[in-house]
């Protein structure tokens, strides 16, 4: 693989990403938002449906026939997701939102 190549793919690493943050942070908001609903349920199935069609939406076009790009773009996702999660981590070990109840 030459280096233009590799400079071709890089796109669709950074779009990636980006339909990872877009993803993963919004499943992270989703949960904030739901769990404090009436309507939890309605709010996490339209989330989904959402973030779905968002990401597919985004796979779809930028993979385009390319195994190469697609798995590109796979490996920003996962590197989002890693991302996204240790941040989430450090946010919920700061405002230590899960407290032990006495039984």
């Amino acid at each position: 693989m030459e280096w233009n190549e590799v400079i071709s793919l890089l796109p669709a690493l950074f779009v990636g990403v980006v339909l990872g943050v877009i993803f993963f942070g919004g499943l992270w908001l989703t949960v904030r938002k739901g769990l404090s609903s009436k309507k939890a349920g309605l709010i996490f199935i339209s989330s989904l449906i959402v973030r779905m069609a968002i990401v597919l939406a985004g796979f779809y076009f930028i993979g385009a026939g390319n195994w190469q790009k697609m798995m590109v773009c796979l490996g920003g996702f996962l590197i989002a997701r890693i991302v996204i999660t240790r941040f989430t981590k450090k946010e919920i070990a700061a405002k230590n939102v899960f407290v032990k109840t006495k039984q």
